[in-house]
């Protein structure tokens, strides 16, 4: 018997498809630990859209050139079920052993097949491995542009959710930093302001860094670029929070905020505000009554 063509792998492939995908879908429940009827119903029709695009593009005569137009179908596939499953938490080797765990049914498919050529079966695994190897590969590319693609995201949302921008009063804004304070976040702080400034209408804010671990020229320099642009809107800054420590540090790095507010705690920096704003907080006379007793 001649050494098998791709075409004829795939035809063996045909003839056992039954056999292959029993084995198939054992061996993927072996190595998953997603047991829900749902997810296990999601599986077997993977599977079986797998082995239709597999079996389309083999008698279209493509080989593991998964460039091939043949294959567009295959990579349409396995893009989609990488990136469901980077975004429903699989790992990347249950994300892998859906390609992989196809090998075993199909070496025995082979063997069986080709039993009295061993030559031929030889050839035949050599390009059923080759073949696999480079499915796996594409689909653990796919499954971690998505992951990183969910990564950035979540970032990004945590960044958002680190800056939040507070009301204290009439025309007052806080915005209170925790943690470090790099180029991504003060834009992302930047915006946050700017919007809140222009949808509040407010006339001064409240830069508090107690949260913020380590200023040094870098975090310093965000900050004042944070100021300068709330100016540009019309709102005045007060920075509270500077701790004994921050202060040396930017007397060292000779950071010049003489031309900003800067008060120990957001209690000061607020009274201060309130003062620039005509407002003041006093105790009714019930309040002071009962504090006097």
């Amino acid at each position: 018997m001649t050494p098998p063509t791709n075409n004829e792998i795939w035809n063996v492939v045909s003839t056992q498809e039954n056999e292959i995908m029993i084995q198939w879908l054992d061996q993927q429940a072996k190595s998953s630990r997603r047991t829900s009827a749902a997810e296990k119903q999601e599986v077997v029709r993977e599977s079986r859209e797998f082995m239709a695009a597999l079996k389309a593009a083999s008698e279209k005569g493509h080989g593991d050139d998964l460039s091939a137009p043949g294959w567009a179908p295959m990579r349409d596939l396995l893009t989609g079920l990488s990136a469901r499953r980077a975004r429903d938490g699989y790992s990347p080797a249950e994300t892998a052993s859906f390609v992989f765990s196809l090998k075993a049914p199909l070496f025995g498919a082979v063997q069986k097949e080709f039993s009295k050529d061993p030559i031929a079966a030889l050839a035949a695994l050599v390009q059923i491995t080759n073949l696999i190897d480079k499915l796996g590969l594409f689909t653990m590319e796919a499954f971690q542009r998505t992951r990183e693609d969910v990564i950035s995201r979540q970032q990004q949302e945590l960044m958002e959710l680190s800056t939040p921008v507070v009301r204290l009063w009439e025309n007052i804004l806080a915005l209170p930093l925790i943690g470090t304070l790099d180029s991504a976040r003060t834009q992302v702080v930047m915006q946050n302001l700017l919007d809140a400034i222009v949808q509040t209408r407010s006339d001064f804010v409240i830069i508090d860094i107690t949260g913020v671990p380590v200023v040094d020229t870098l975090v310093a320099q965000h900050l004042l670029k944070t100021v300068a642009a709330a100016r540009l809107m019309g709102a005045d800054c007060v920075i509270s929070g500077i701790r004994p420590q921050i202060a040396q540090t930017i007397i060292h790095l000779g950071v010049d905020l003489s031309e900003v507010t800067t008060k120990a705690t957001l209690a000061d920096a607020f009274a201060v505000t309130l003062r620039r704003s005509g407002h003041a907080v006093v105790k009714t006379g019930a309040a002071a009554a009962s504090n006097s007793k």
